[in-house]
């Protein structure tokens, strides 16, 4: 009886390793591809997600297209994690109990060489906040206070910009309406010269390009909003701290 013919592989015990290994490799190049198919698709369908700029604000209520351009300008201005505590540069502060002050050089751009005061979730300079904050901080509408002693806190940061936004009288229209009208172009051009991360000014940067969208997808965020009940235990917070 002849022996059955047995390839060099098998014979070397080889045949079923290889088999195995190719296998192994075949698995492993799948769910990299998956995974970075996977991160591809968070990216550009959830670009929130990675954007911490855009987080949610501490104010509650509000206009919520107002409160949209508010997330839209942190997201070009600040975009890190604690973006309230944030100063020009990337550092923070722990204290918010007064504007930082803080002249952090400037170490790129047409400004190089000089320093900026610029601080908190809206990259406010110090020289601003005490004009803005003056106006529309809520001490300030209790009565004439010292600018200089006036809170930057998360809260206040957020109700200072959504009142000096809403002021028809400083940009000679009424932005809420433009944005409402879908001229978010028109919008962001006219605040270029505040926050130059906007586009139209002299700070462009990766993410300028990008902030139309976002505004889009925090709009949408922010409609959803609206349309949920509010407990009426809420609704007399959420008037007072939302009040020019």
């Amino acid at each position: 009886m002849s022996r059955p013919r047995v390839s060099l592989p098998h014979r070397l015990g080889l045949g079923h390793g290889l088999g195995d290994k190719s296998l192994r490799l075949s698995r492993v190049l799948l769910a990299t591809a998956l995974a970075g198919l996977m991160l591809m698709l968070v990216w550009w369908w959830r670009p929130l997600f990675l954007i911490p700029g855009a987080d949610d604000l501490v104010m509650p209520g509000g206009d919520p297209h107002l409160r949209a351009l508010m997330r839209t300008i942190s997201a070009g201005e600040s975009n890190v994690s604690r973006s309230y505590h944030v100063v020009h540069g990337g550092g923070l502060v722990d204290s918010l109990e007064r504007h930082p002050n803080r002249c952090e050089p400037i170490r790129g751009g047409p400004n190089r060489g000089r320093c900026s005061t610029a601080a908190g979730r809206y990259q406010i300079l110090h020289g601003t906040w005490l004009e803005v904050a003056q106006r529309y901080h809520p001490q300030a509408q209790e009565g004439p206070v010292d600018p200089t002693s006036l809170d930057f806190s998360e809260l206040s940061q957020d109700l200072v910009v959504h009142a000096w936004l809403a002021d028809e009288r400083v940009w000679r229209v009424d932005l809420a309406e433009l944005l409402r009208q879908d001229r978010l172009d028109e919008v962001l051009r006219r605040l270029s010269g505040t926050w130059t991360s906007l586009g139209y000014g002299i700070e462009s940067h990766a993410m300028t390009q990008r902030l139309p969208r976002i505004y889009r997808d925090v709009l949408e965020a922010e409609l959803r909003r609206t349309q949920r009940p509010v407990p009426s235990d809420e609704k007399g917070r959420t008037a007072e701290a939302a009040r020019p």
